[in-house]
């Protein structure tokens, strides 16, 4: 059986690329620079050698030669003058203790020829510069060069460069991975930080680096990612924790009413009538859980448009025997989305105004240029600022006892900001302070595609207090 290989940390990958990098920049550049420098140095000695021989030929026509001849002081030190036979006419003490500098004699056509002459075991090279003094057959030679130096001679330029290269290549190779791993010093702190968290302990954050660098971002991003996941984890925990003690209360009230009707057989059609009301309070909370569930579940494809305007009259028509209900109702307000969802929201806004109105009930259909807007108003007693946000949350209730025992789930509210943001709108609660006071829940959905290129309403406030409305 093949186990999988372990890939190579990041480290050492950065460290591999360095150096292959650094392998395949320098070791081209050893060649290189040792052509350059071989091709440079023989240049300079063929320019050098070059001026000399033209001096001496100067001191030939002058008829000022001497024997032997002085070098000028410069590092051509083998020079030598031959006549038209071959034979050595003058020579420079350095050129003494040589047998010939070299045996070509250029074509009479040729006034300058360079060579290179070197011994059988291909040793002691000499770069030599052949200078024929006039022209035609018959002229003096000047003949004048010097040893190779050691960079030309040696054969060990070419591999020292690539070992300088090859040095350079693992410094460069050790230096990145030391380097690389002072920098992701940060990551494996995150790492091992984050490798503490878990669900029993999801308050734990990651180390944050000074400065503003990627690593100081991500710490921050993965900080927020861990706060976030916390106040959902604690949202859970209190939503299980309520649900538990929610569901809890009326599996309990039929318990305690079918132990009254067992212990008191009279008592039994009053028992029964106590336990559906539970079962009716049980059934309830459980289908609204259900779809608080299935809120975030539904496709796209399940939306269509939806007539707002009509929806919101019909609802209002369908409740009877409720607080008096004032409409102001804008026709043609169409939104895309699921119609039995947005039915849901209305009927949960009229329940929860109908339960805290005092006399009441407000409810207005607008548009503005890119939203239809819904506005439920009662004139019951205000929200504190403090509880404004909380009253959205899962089975929250300003006055628990109250609420439960007029037939909420401590759930409507919720599921109405669930299914409005998932519809990708947006859900808040005000202070009425025009008029009487009360308080307003505002809903802002997005207009469908075919309603948004109607002309828009006029920029008053859709919320404000409609003139002529009609009462239901």
């Amino acid at each position: 059986m093949l186990l999988p290989r372990r890939s190579p940390s990041l480290r050492a990958r950065l460290a591999l690329l360095a150096t292959g990098t650094a392998a395949i920049l320098l070791i081209p550049l050893a060649v290189v620079v040792h052509v350059l420098v071989r091709d440079l140095v023989a240049d300079r000695i063929w320019d050098r050698s070059l001026d000399t021989a033209t001096h001496v030929a100067a001191q030939i026509r002058d008829g000022r030669l001497r024997n032997p001849i002085p070098t000028g002081g410069n590092d051509i030190d083998l020079i030598e003058v031959t006549g038209p036979d071959g034979r050595v006419v003058a020579e420079s003490a350095a050129a003494r203790t040589l047998p010939r500098l070299s045996p070509l004699r250029p074509a009479p056509d040729r006034e300058v020829t360079q060579t290179t002459a070197c011994s059988p075991a291909g040793h002691d090279c000499l770069y030599v510069t052949v200078l024929r003094v006039s022209p035609g057959p018959g002229s003096d030679l000047v003949y004048a060069g010097r040893a190779a130096p050691a960079i030309l001679n040696t054969p060990f330029t070419l591999p020292a460069l690539l070992l300088a290269a090859l040095l350079l290549t693992a410094l460069a190779g050790w230096t990145a991975y030391k380097v690389t791993g002072r920098a992701l010093r940060p990551v494996e702190a995150i790492r091992s930080e984050l490798a503490e968290i878990t669900e029993r302990n999801p308050g734990g954050r990651v180390p944050e680096p000074p400065g503003d660098d990627e690593f100081s971002r991500l710490a921050q991003a993965a900080n927020d990612a861990l706060s976030r996941l916390d106040t959902t984890i604690q949202r859970q925990r209190q939503f299980a924790a309520d649900a538990s003690h929610e569901l809890l209360t009326p599996i309990a009230g039929i318990r305690a009413q079918l132990e009254s009707a067992r212990l008191h057989p009279e008592d039994t059609p009053e028992a029964v009538c106590a336990a559906l009301r539970d079962t009716e309070r049980l059934e309830a909370i459980v289908a609204d859980l259900l779809l608080l569930a299935r809120i975030p579940t539904v496709p796209e494809t399940a939306r269509e448009e939806v007539d707002l305007s009509h929806l919101v009259v019909t609802e209002i028509e369908r409740r009877s025997e409720r607080l008096p209900t004032h409409l102001h109702n804008t026709p043609g307000v169409t939104v895309r989305g699921l119609r039995r969802h947005l039915a849901r929201v209305v009927a949960n806004l009229l329940d929860n105004a109908e339960r805290h109105a005092l006399t009441v009930v407000c409810v207005r259909v607008a548009r503005t240029e890119d939203a239809a807007v819904l506005c439920v108003r009662n004139d019951g007693r205000p929200i504190p600022e403090a509880d404004r946000e909380r009253i959205f949350e899962r089975f929250y209730r300003t006055d628990a006892a109250r609420s439960r025992d007029r037939g909420g789930t401590g759930l409507g509210l919720a599921i109405a900001r669930e299914v409005v943001e998932a519809h990708g709108g947006s859900i808040r609660v005000e202070d009425v302070t025009d008029g009487e006071p009360g308080v307003r829940f505002v809903i802002s959905l997005p207009l469908a595609p075919s309603a948004a290129d109607d002309p828009a309403a006029d920029g008053a406030d859709p919320c404000g207090d409609p003139s002529g409305d009609t009462q239901s």
